[in-house]
């Protein structure tokens, strides 16, 4: 596997474990806890989406880049 297709899998693994981590929006919800998990998943999201932008120029390069890993 090359070094950005790597480098972009740990972006997403990142990005899904902010996601996962998402506060329960129960009766005991905490505005805080949601606004900081808020701001980390907002962030990380940017990082990775930054990354694709400079990395995979376009879809074909994100498909070909998946494709090779499948293999």
């Amino acid at each position: 596997m090359d070094k950005k297709m790597s480098k972009c899998i740990d972006l997403m693994r990142i990005l899904v474990s902010d996601i996962q981590g998402a506060p329960f929006l129960g009766d005991d919800f905490s505005q805080e806890l949601y606004s900081i998990w808020y701001e980390h998943a907002q962030r990380d999201a940017a990082t990775a989406f930054e990354y694709l932008d400079e990395n995979f120029t376009n879809q074909d390069d994100i498909i070909r880049a998946i494709d090779k890993l499948l293999k």
